[in-house]
């Protein structure tokens, strides 16, 4: 009786050190997928901060020197269907390491660049990876979660981008205060190496990542659903970069403010992202429209009042805080939209929310420098933001929110 009792509880501890080592693997792979995410979100929030350094460096305008942050964001809209096709039949593993390691050559490149011109080509190449790396992540999570958490699985990978809000971007804009803005790229880059080598020691050789046939994923690209969805992600998320590419002159020349505030001001814009992730990675598996609508319309009230109170710094915090948690409640859903219309092709979709995401990044920053350059005022971005969420939301309501689509248990 003692040995089956001694032996039943021998079988216990076993199973509980198989499931603590297996729970712990899991979490190292999702934290170096977290990671791979914060060095590239860094990397691009971290050009926003540090705009007027590099403008000032080069010899430029505030709104010519927009034009490297619209080329990162071209750099990731054409990357990310492209690099996800030729790479369609590679283990997830495999094009993750692939693409950081461009990433890290992309970095490099932008803290060498001597004029607008080599600036615009780094930033370029340093995006082209950013779509396939969210994409191919996104189903990595979703392996270690399980079906019918795809949502959470997303707002995972997610969270390595908005924590770099928090940290990355203010310390990297307050390194470049310090040191310089290439040396900014540089610490970018060697962040991006350690983020590698996680990837390559936790993320396991396994053939449930394989991927699949080209023809099943260019096959989701024919459905219309897919391209609204696409349309709404560009033109309703375009506030968020209306208003966070100029932040430093919002908070030095509107709210009249020391520029040593602008890391303080970009960590409260990615608090309020960071927030709106895990609200709406939770609405996106338990509703298909919640997110966008309740995420773009409350931006709206917040956009409004950036727009005609900005000028007071309590109201121009409280706003960057909201406009970074509302805007991250609706993303989520939008990727979890794309994963249903098209479940055959989940890296794909990966890949074109993110393109979604930085054709509004594109659309955001050219909008807000061009009513800022037409001499309207700084806070004339944020009323362009105003603007293209309206649409996206109108978009949203007109032709996708009543289509419903079952979400999995």
């Amino acid at each position: 009786m003692l040995e089956k009792a001694y032996e039943a509880q021998c079988e216990k501890v076993t199973v509980h050190c198989t499931k603590a080592s297996e729970a712990r693997k899991r979490g190292l792979a999702l934290f170096a997928l977290a990671l791979g995410s914060f060095c590239i979100g860094t990397s691009e929030f971290a050009s926003m901060g540090v705009l007027q350094l590099f403008a000032g460096s080069l010899g430029l305008s505030i709104p010519k020197a927009t034009h490297a942050i619209t080329a990162y964001a071209f750099g990731v809209v054409i990357g990310a269907p492209l690099v996800t096709l030729l790479a369609a039949r590679l283990n997830r593993r495999t094009l993750l390491l692939i693409l950081i390691g461009l990433f890290v050559v992309g970095n490099l490149l932008s803290a060498a660049a001597m004029n607008l011109g080599m600036l615009v080509a780094a930033r370029f190449i340093s995006g082209l990876p950013q779509g396939a790396y969210f994409g191919a992540g996104a189903v990595v999570a979703s392996y270690f979660v399980g079906e019918g958490n795809s949502g959470k699985a997303f707002a995972m990978v997610m969270s390595g981008l908005t924590v770099a809000t928090i940290v990355g971007s203010p310390l990297a804009t307050l390194l470049g205060q310090s040191l310089g803005w290439r040396e900014t790229y540089v610490i970018v880059a060697i962040l991006a190496l350690i983020a590698l080598a996680a990837l390559w020691a936790w993320i396991p050789h396994n053939e449930a990542l394989n991927g699949g046939p080209l023809r099943q994923e260019l096959g989701a690209l024919r459905k219309p659903r897919v391209w609204t969805t696409m349309i709404v992600a560009a033109l309703g998320v375009a506030s968020i970069f209306a208003v966070y590419t100029f932040i430093g002159p919002f908070v030095t020349d509107v709210a009249m403010l020391h520029a040593r505030v602008i890391p303080l001001a970009l960590a409260l814009f990615g608090i309020g992202m960071t927030l709106g992730n895990l609200i709406g990675g939770r609405l996106a598996d338990s509703h298909a429209s919640l997110g966008v609508i309740l995420g773009f319309g409350c931006a709206l009230v917040v956009l409004a009042l950036l727009a005609l109170f900005g000028a007071h710094e309590w109201v121009l915090m409280i706003a960057l805080f909201g406009v970074g948690m509302t805007m991250m409640t609706a993303i989520p859903t939008i990727q979890v939209r794309l994963t249903q219309f098209a479940p055959e092709a989940p890296t794909l979709m990966g890949a074109m929310n993110l393109a979604s995401l930085n054709v509004a990044n594109a659309i955001g920053a050219a909008a807000g420098g061009f009513a800022i350059g037409a001499g309207y005022g700084l806070l004339s971005a944020v009323w362009a933001g105003f603007i293209l969420t309206a649409a996206g939301l109108i978009v949203f309501v007109v032709t996708l929110g009543g289509a419903e689509q079952p979400v999995p248990a």
